[in-house]
């Protein structure tokens, strides 16, 4: 069979059942729309690859079509992807923002700061709130860049410690 010849029986086969098998697998599936045109598109698409069974009576490739859906619906919902769906009819509510949770975690990271050493708080605000570079805070400080480069060391490894010990952790 030639792929034109091919073509023309597929095409024969979809406009003859089509509908019907689309009617089939919407009662299967309860009214899922893009669910039931997926399977019979994939149906179809099976029946391309089988030319001996567009070989055969229409009535045939009917049945055969009909049990192909049929099976593709029944692997589907006994998939884990369907197991772990939830299926509702209502939306879930929209997560609202949290004012106290940021305002919480300001207050938490200040506390941790404030027990730092002073020089490694003004290392850690330079460097990561005022954006400063190590060369800059060096500058500022009149120290050499190594001595800034250790305190941000430091200042980090403490300001870790001071927020584990306010139960603060992180992944």
């Amino acid at each position: 069979m030639t792929d034109p010849d091919q073509a023309a029986l597929l095409r024969a086969i979809h406009d003859a059942h089509s509908q019907d098998l689309l009617r089939y697998v919407l009662r299967l599936t309860r009214g899922d729309m893009p669910f039931a045109e997926d399977v019979v598109q994939e149906s179809l698409l099976r029946l391309w690859r089988k030319p001996e069974i567009l070989e055969q009576s229409s009535e045939s490739a009917r049945a055969w079509l009909f049990t192909v859906a049929r099976n593709l619906v029944i692997d589907d919902r006994r998939s884990a992807r369907f197991n772990r769906e939830l299926q509702s009819d209502d939306l879930p509510e929209r997560p609202s923002l949290d004012a106290i949770g940021p305002a919480v975690d300001k207050w938490v990271l200040s506390d941790a700061l404030k027990s730092l050493s002073g020089d490694h708080r003004n290392a850690i605000v330079r460097s990561y709130y005022l954006g400063q570079t190590v060369a800059d805070i060096a500058r500022l400080e009149q120290v050499p860049e190594g001595t800034i480069k250790s305190r941000l060391h430091y200042a980090l490894r403490a300001l870790r410690i001071a927020l584990q010990e306010r139960g603060v952790s992180y992944a």
